[in-house]
């Protein structure tokens, strides 16, 4: 699977394959195909924390950056601090 794949992707094709699932009558193909919708999920869910992660860590690199004075030329330096401290949060 793609892994820049858009989670509105994943959802539609989770939606997808829940509809065919329900209409399957060969137990073996349809248990397969709701194994594959789990895997789905959680890649979605994978994903969209993914996703969440780096949205704090973009924000709290900014606030570092606003913090010492909106200096240029060091973005790697906020953003490594930033993610230190978000992952050591979740990590908690």
């Amino acid at each position: 699977m793609d892994q820049s794949e858009d989670p509105r992707e994943l959802v539609r094709k989770i939606d997808q394959a829940t509809r065919i699932a329900s209409r399957i009558n060969d137990q073996t193909t349809a248990e397969r195909l709701r194994a594959w919708i789990q895997d789905l999920r959680q890649t979605l869910q994978q994903r969209l924390e993914a996703r969440r992660t780096k949205q704090a860590i973009s924000a709290r690199a900014r606030e570092i950056w606003e913090q010492s004075g909106c200096p240029a030329g060091r973005d790697l330096e906020f953003w490594l601090q930033a993610e230190s401290e978000v992952r050591g949060r979740s990590q908690e």
